[in-house]
């Protein structure tokens, strides 16, 4: 079955089966052995620290069962690898991912559905972290991390220009233009990341993607997303946003240092990096809710790359149920979440179960916030009860996030207005997705 017919197929029967590889079966196999050669071996592929760590502490707690790992340099030499491996027919059983190519590699029937084997522990994870490894209620992976998102700001700032914490994006915008008033930035849009645009639309209730019967619906003008373009593009015209590339990660964070920019939006994994670079302003920094649209709840973005990793396991592999099994071990067992969720041994993120509660002081720092990690705790625990869990990534999500990055440089230097990038990407991603053969509406 060549890809095109594959990709249809699979849209076609997306009503009936929840994008179910069209193909089926449980492939050729990678990994694995009977009972007389010895235990079945399961390759994973991954990127984030700590994953050799937990594979050496699965491989001690199980006989019948071994993982093979391999580090792989980050989550786009993934794609290009396992692009590669499906299509020479040897994936590895296990890969790490992140939610926004689940739907993707599904619809390419590059995995296996393994809800039957681990599906009963949906209790045991927070709904955000469990809906980012499904796709139309079926499960393709296990989720491994979660990522709460929240506002960090510079108190000493905030309080100098009689500041306090925005609630809302009104206070944020005002906010800003006090802050603009004294030189300093409310936040920075980095031209090569419009990943602003995603979180902001997902909060306000936007669906780029939806499966309306056998068809992909595309909506970029929704409700959601032109609420989400006018804060946005209000904080761009105004100049409250200073632009600095994360090319220059370095400058980025002496920024912030500074005190040239004074609140970021992001997740715990993020902190490492500020404690990292940072010289000056340790003990200045607190966190807050993220801000609301007003008048509405408080509702946290499930975020892009910020959103938790998740395990997958490939329709190759031969031993499916030992590799869903073996990743639900390494996202529940007690010593493998706390390897991952430390910023020393791991990569400070916050794991993905019902109750991540144990592990927040692990996954903020101190140094950074000095007497506001206390309360902290608190914003970072409950972020998580108001994630998105609707949001659908399509099946062209990297082409597509490709062609909205070269806009939104644009939006950022001011060449265009975000809703003139939103009426192209409507547009684009019709067509593209008609190029591949899925049916589109939109």
């Amino acid at each position: 079955m060549n890809s095109t017919r594959l990709v249809r197929a699979a849209i076609a029967g997306l009503a009936l089966t929840g994008l179910l590889s069209a193909c089926g079966g449980s492939g050729s196999g990678s990994g694995g052995s009977d009972a007389a050669s010895g235990p079945v071996t399961l390759p994973f592929w991954g990127w984030a620290n700590g994953q050799e760590a937990v594979v050496k502490a699965f491989n001690a707690a199980h006989k019948d069962v071994q993982l093979k790992y391999t580090k792989v340099t980050d989550q786009l030499t993934m794609q290009k690898q396992l692009t590669n491996a499906v299509k020479a027919g040897n994936a590895p059983c296990l890969v790490q991912n992140t939610a926004e190519y689940v739907t993707s590699w599904v619809a390419q029937g590059a995995l296996a559905d393994i809800t039957k084997y681990v599906g009963t522990a949906k209790d045991r994870f927070n709904p955000g972290s469990w809906s980012a490894a499904q796709v139309q209620g079926r499960l393709y992976g296990v989720p491994t991390s979660s990522s709460p998102n929240f506002t960090i700001y510079r108190t000493d700032v905030f309080q100098k220009y009689g500041l306090k914490a925005p609630t809302t994006w009104d206070e944020f915008i005002a906010a800003g233009k006090v802050l603009k008033k004294h030189g300093v930035k409310i936040t920075n849009y980095a031209g090569e990341d419009p990943s602003t645009l995603e979180v902001l639309a997902m909060q306000a209730g936007a669906h780029w993607y939806a499966i309306d019967g056998d068809s992909w619906k595309v909506d970029f003008q929704d409700a959601g997303t032109l609420k989400a373009a006018g804060v946005i593009q209000q904080i761009i015209d105004d100049d409250l946003d200073s632009t600095l590339s994360f090319a220059d990660y370095a400058a980025v964070q002496r920024n912030y240092d500074s005190g040239g920019t004074a609140t970021r939006q992001i997740s715990t994994w993020q902190m490492a990096g500020m404690v990292q670079n940072f010289t000056k302003s340790f003990g200045k920094w607190a966190l807050a809710p993220w801000p609301a649209f007003a008048g509405e709840a408080a509702k946290t973005p499930a975020g892009t790359n910020l959103t938790g990793s998740v395990t997958l396991v490939t329709q190759q592999c031969a031993h499916q149920q030992q590799a869903a099994e073996a990743a639900l071990w390494m996202s529940t067992d007690s010593g493998a979440v706390k390897t991952m969720a430390s910023p020393t041994t791991g990569n400070g993120v916050m794991p993905a179960l019902a109750d991540s509660s144990a592990y927040v002081d692990e996954a903020i720092s101190q140094k950074l916030l000095g007497a506001n990690y206390t309360p902290a705790k608190k914003v970072v625990t409950d972020s998580l009860g108001t994630v998105t869990t609707d949001w659908t990534f399509g099946p062209d999500w990297t082409a597509m996030f490709t062609e909205l990055q070269s806009g939104w440089a644009k939006v950022v230097s001011k060449q265009q207005k975000v809703t003139d990038l939103l009426a192209h990407m409507q547009q684009w991603t019709v067509n593209d997705l008609k190029s591949r053969g899925i049916s589109v509406k939109g």
